[in-house]
């Protein structure tokens, strides 16, 4: 046989190899389909979209999220009801969750002890993913800690008229307020947020901007959760005029708040939802909590970030899920006392 000859069956036989894995390639894409999840997310694509990109690379699963408050998805579900899209309800606190809890599966029991018990649903149909605590963000210009009161209440003295700020339209704050009334009735919660209303507190839209308007002296105290501080910090350095203050004597304005997840019983994407929340706890995410956005890990054996306090130093209320779930109830209170349109 020829030298020509014996290159031109080299060069088909290749030929031949290619075109076969080619098709092989292609029928294994197919086979191998992973499919899609639908996620709505009540924490914001700041937060976690690139934890849930990471989730997209990782397990090749087509995710698509609707991003928006807690309190709307919430109510997007009830509306939708049996025809939503959404495979998962990923929260910002547990008040969103109980609102539809009657329409999320059951989790599995291995899922539900990975975390602490006041991290779950007393149903099991949500489970925590990260804690925020609640506490005292302050100017550090003008105030020491010993400035400071022990517990909320002493923020009705006239003395701090015109130098706190909150932001009552935020989930964080209703579910403070839930803590609230679990703890001490509407009563005295109507009676607290009516005092503070009487100290013209400034309003802001969220977290983020009392931390700033705390640092520039716009007011001396706010009412926040823990983490806005330290990605300012992160940001700025030591130089950033505020710190956190965590109430000593606990509270409502010291509980540990947990963003969760569940499964929406009419989902058709059931393992990839599993396999979302599966992923959420695992230690790579857990760590994204501690080391991108300085929230508590949920899940045993990950340390809290650098100069963020340990658990274990906060008092933390001892209020299970349930008691943080009535968020329309609160609602409802804060627009009767005129807190909130």
């Amino acid at each position: 046989m020829s030298t020509s000859t014996n290159k031109e069956i080299r060069f088909w036989g290749i030929i031949a190899l290619f075109l076969t894995a080619v098709f092989l390639s292609a029928c294994g894409s197919s086979d191998g389909d992973v499919g899609s999840l639908t996620v709505y997310s009540g924490r914001s694509e700041t937060l976690v979209g690139p934890l849930i990109d990471r989730f997209k690379e990782d397990t090749g699963i087509d995710v698509s999220v609707k991003y928006a408050g807690t309190p709307q998805l919430a109510a997007t579900l009830l509306e939708e009801r049996d025809n939503t899209p959404a495979d998962v309800f990923f929260a910002q606190d547990p008040g969103g969750l109980s609102a539809v809890a009657e329409m999320l599966s059951p989790l599995e029991e291995d899922v539900l002890t990975k975390v602490p018990q006041w991290a779950v649903s007393s149903d099991g149909v949500w489970v925590g993913i990260s804690g925020r605590a609640r506490t005292v963000v302050y100017n550090t210009d003008t105030l020491t800690p010993d400035d400071l009161p022990d517990d909320l209440k002493g923020f009705t003295d006239p003395k701090w008229k015109g130098r706190l700020g909150w932001a009552p339209t935020n989930a964080s704050f209703q579910t403070m307020v839930t803590a609230m009334r679990s703890m001490w009735g509407d009563q005295r919660t109507v009676q607290w947020l009516e005092n503070i209303q009487a100290n013209d507190p400034k309003v802001y839209p969220k977290n983020t901007p009392i931390v700033s308007a705390a640092a520039s002296g716009e007011i001396d105290v706010g009412l926040v959760n823990h983490y806005y501080l330290h990605r300012f910090l992160a940001e700025q350095g030591d130089s950033f005029s505020a710190r956190n203050y965590h109430l000593p004597a606990g509270g409502p304005g010291a509980i540990i708040m947990v963003s969760g997840v569940g499964i929406l019983e009419e989902s058709d994407n059931k393992d990839n939802a599993q396999q979302f929340i599966d992923y959420l706890l695992s230690d790579i995410s857990q760590k994204y909590f501690v080391e991108e956005t300085y929230e508590y890990p949920l899940a045993s054996g990950i340390p809290v970030a650098e100069r963020v306090s340990p658990l274990s130093e906060i008092n933390n209320p001892d209020l299970s899920s349930s008691a943080l779930s009535d968020l329309e109830g609160t609602q409802a209170l804060l627009r009767e006392a005129g807190i909130i349109p």
